[in-house]
């Protein structure tokens, strides 16, 4: 199966996991379990929310991570603060890497957006160097626009 048919597949499982619920708590905390359970090769897969000018950190499956992250600090708040997805070959050469698990060695932040507003970010990481394409990019992109379209805006303090 390519990589495409892959998301698709993926992306067709969140639908029909989160078909019916709205919740957005809920809804991160199944998306993450399903990306870690599904896809290969990463010890790390969930979600950071915004709060003011700092990430904090949400549903996930993996090690224990950072709690907090600002906004324009590491691969997460740098997803942030440019507001484009971050694909990252090998973390240890990206300026300012915040390493919360050692084991990282490449990571995909895309950042979740509801209109104008970004709400936090979706964050995959692998103990491989350049595991994620392009296609990974674009494939979790689409994931995460399901999740989007699944779920209501959660009521917290934005900045």
């Amino acid at each position: 199966m390519s990589s495409g048919n892959f998301y698709d597949s993926l992306s067709e499982q969140l639908a029909g996991l989160l078909s019916g619920e709205r919740d957005w708590l809920a809804n991160t905390a199944n998306a993450s379990a399903l990306l870690f359970m599904e896809l290969a090769d990463t010890n790390w897969a969930g979600f950071y929310f915004l709060y003011g000018d700092e990430l904090r950190l949400g549903p996930f499956q993996g090690k224990a991570a950072c709690t907090r992250i600002p906004v324009g600090e590491g691969v997460c708040g740098t997803a942030v603060s440019t507001g484009e997805a971050q694909l990252v070959e090998d973390v240890h050469e990206f300026p300012g890497h915040i390493a919360c698990d050692a084991v990282s060695a490449s990571e995909v932040v895309i950042p979740l957006y509801r209109g104008e507003r970004c709400l936090g970010v979706l964050d995959v990481d692998s103990p491989t160097v350049a595991r994620f394409t392009a296609e990974d990019l674009a494939g979790l992109q689409a994931f995460a626009e399901v999740l989007l379209e699944h779920s209501d805006a959660p009521d917290v303090q934005w900045r």
